[in-house]
């Protein structure tokens, strides 16, 4: 099921938008302000889509949108009253992917939202790139960035990181993560050396890492990749 973050001021419209898209099929999570937007979209890490109102009572949805884009792909489609030619060209320049004028059709709001997620589904077949919060990793070209600035990792930080998030959702023992770090040449991981690397890694990727949210310590068993990134 996908996942949908609608920021609108507009409660009864916020709410009209949530009861059509939550019996379209789709999950929704609402916010009404600029900050209860940001805190949820580094909240939810598998939002899917974000419908964004344009003007919020305390910020901008088009800087909040060049924000959302600047560290990640998500989709965007601003929400606003405001249908001028100068404004729709200012939220496609921030990063939106389609832009609806108030009033708008529920109905031709739920098709926007298909042809923009089919439209991603395409493009982001070959890219093979995964998004977590803040961070982005570009598996192709073997590239970490963090809210958009690259990340510089070892190769076996690197590696961890690939391992760890390809295997989302499962707990890896500390075996298992150790058996795949054997390199090319034979030369094996130790295990002090995993703890080593996991708190390097965590230095680089985590807002806190004392208290990490994206590599998380199973205890007893090994390590798994966090569902929420803050």
């Amino acid at each position: 099921m996908i996942q949908l973050l609608i920021v609108e001021d507009d409660r009864l419209l916020n709410q009209g938008i949530t009861f059509a898209l939550k019996k379209a099929g789709y999950e929704t999570i609402s916010a009404f302000t600029y900050s209860e937007g940001m805190k949820l979209y580094r909240q939810y890490p598998t939002i899917g889509l974000i419908l964004l109102d344009v003007n919020l009572p305390d910020g901008s949805g088009i800087e909040l949108c060049s924000l959302i884009r600047s560290g990640s792909e998500v989709p965007i489609i601003m929400l606003t009253a405001n249908d001028t030619e100068q404004d729709m060209i200012l939220g496609f320049q921030t990063g939106c992917d389609d832009y609806m004028a108030k009033p708008f059709s529920i109905e031709v709001l739920k098709q926007r939202i298909q042809a923009v997620l089919r439209r991603m589904k395409k493009d982001d077949a070959p890219t093979n790139r995964f998004t977590s919060g803040a961070l982005m990793i570009d598996y192709d070209k073997m590239t970490v960035t963090k809210s958009g600035k690259p990340v510089h990792l070892t190769a076996t930080e690197y590696k961890l990181m690939e391992l760890l998030t390809r295997c989302k959702g499962q707990v890896l023992t500390r075996e298992m993560i150790v058996e795949k770090l054997w390199d090319i040449d034979g030369n094996f991981v130790e295990p002090n050396a995993l703890s080593v690397n996991i708190r390097r890694l965590r230095q680089k990727i985590e807002e806190d890492p004392k208290h990490p949210c994206y590599v998380r310590t199973v205890f007893g068993i090994g390590y798994t990749w966090g569902e929420e990134a803050w």
